[in-house]
């Protein structure tokens, strides 16, 4: 049986240019949103991901009509002829972000029928606070084993509390009530980039939203809302991958359209391990140049704009390589730590303790097969890959496909080698051509 795999050879001092993609978080919930709508919409910058086309996928199954532009990073959105609420299980089992058609389908139609959402095995992240906050804003839930029928008559707004500030939930309760007659407010909301720019996007279809002090968002309902056109933001997850990479690699990158201040925290770390980060005058264009001898730092992972735990396993592969002790707390999912097991195989000096992990710094790491288990840990194993001494074969392909837009190819032109093998391509770093197997 073939098995995919991505090689990584030692790529030390990574250097030079490169551009981000669109944020695949910021535009899996944005296509949902589309179903709003009754037309056609165009998103640009749109990130070529797996979960991308299986978010395509998916709306195509509710009778959306979808158009790729390949060359202009584009897609266009046509919902004219959505008439259907029943979500396809098997595309939603292979992403978590598919429950978050379940408030447009519940806003334009009254009824949403989905499977369990699946993904990354990051731990139980249930749908609780969806799920409980629809019931108060009058949504009636039948269960069948892991099929969720959800039905309402009106959606009745209501002031919604978050026990914990989710970004799933704030989503999906913002997209059904901006077609919900009177005002909601979701108190404790979750306040990412990526939310906001969903925000921004609503407004532009006609919807009425405010952002209030402390953490809160308030909607006021409309009747409709139209179709647009709108950029998606650049992805601030992928621009601290790259930076990343040129840290454990002890190289220096610029990307001109990375945005500093959405990973302020994130950004304060690497300067504290004595690297140098420089950003444009309005924020835009971010350098970054790594220290010859990076010092050890702790953090914990939390609610934006804490540090983000989607660049946990990445940073945690700079501090393998740092001078000292750090230790890292993970607050935001309780299984992602199981990177380290396989940073322990390529001679990483990890311990856990339940949701921590200390970290004592060695001088290199050494190439060896390792798995990756969710697409975070891939990203982390193919760094630590790029600063191990020898050959590293990563499995869990899936996962890196899912997450990122050509990342690899992006990495091979700051001089990183790196080959994926998969069923549809092999992409050699030695002459950037691609080869039909």
């Amino acid at each position: 049986m073939f098995e995919e795999f991505i090689l990584v050879e030692q790529s030390l001092k990574l250097s030079g240019e490169v551009n981000l993609s669109g944020a695949k978080n910021a535009a899996l919930v944005i296509m949902s949103s589309i179903l709003l709508t009754e037309g056609k919409s165009i998103l640009k910058n749109i990130p070529f991901s797996q979960d991308v086309f299986n978010m395509a996928k998916l709306l195509e199954g509710l009778g959306a009509e979808i158009k790729f532009d390949f060359e202009n990073k584009e897609v266009e959105i046509d919902t004219s002829k959505v008439a259907k609420f029943k979500a396809n299980p098997e595309i939603m089992k292979k992403m978590r972000a598919s429950i978050l058609v379940m408030g447009p389908l519940l806003a334009r139609f009254g009824r949403a029928e989905i499977a369990m959402p699946g993904g990354c095995v990051l731990g139980l992240r249930p749908i609780n606070f969806h799920l409980t906050n629809f019931k108060k804003m009058g949504v009636v839930f039948i269960q069948e084993n892991d099929f969720l029928t959800a039905t309402v008559e009106k959606l009745i707004s209501r002031r919604i509390i978050l026990e914990y500030p989710s970004v799933g939930a704030t989503e999906n309760i913002m997209m059904a009530a901006v077609l919900a007659e009177g005002k909601t407010t979701i108190i404790n909301a979750a306040l990412e980039p990526e939310v906001l720019d969903l925000i921004s996007i609503l407004k532009k279809m006609g919807a009425k939203i405010n952002i209030l002090a402390p953490a809160t968002i308030e909607i006021e309902g409309v009747n409709f809302l139209n179709p647009v056109k709108h950029e998606i933001m650049c992805d601030r997850l992928e621009a601290g991958s790259i930076i990343l990479a040129a840290a454990v690699t002890g190289g220096q990158v610029y990307i001109p359209n990375g945005d500093a201040s959405v990973l302020d925290v994130f950004l304060l770390k690497l300067e504290e391990m004595g690297h140098t980060i420089k950003a444009e005058k309005d924020g835009k264009g971010i350098h970054f140049v790594a220290t010859e001898s990076p010092k050890a730092v702790s953090f914990k992972t939390a609610q934006y704009p804490c540090f983000p735990t989607d660049l946990q396993a990445p940073m945690m592969v700079a501090q393998c390589l740092a001078e000292g002790v750090s230790e890292i707390e993970e607050t935001v999912f309780e299984n992602r730590l199981l990177h380290v097991k396989e940073l322990q195989k390529m001679g990483a000096k990890i311990e856990v303790e339940g949701t921590k992990a200390i970290i004592t710094g060695v001088k290199e790491l050494q190439g060896t097969k390792v798995n990756a288990s969710d697409i975070r840990a891939s990203c982390a194993l193919v760094l630590a890959g790029l600063a191990a001494k020898g050959s590293t074969t990563i499995t869990g392909v899936h996962h890196f496909k899912r997450g990122y837009d050509e990342l690899d190819q992006k990495l091979e032109s700051l001089g990183a080698k790196i080959v994926i093998n998969d069923n549809e391509i092999i992409r050699k770093s030695s002459n950037n051509k691609q080869v039909e197997l």
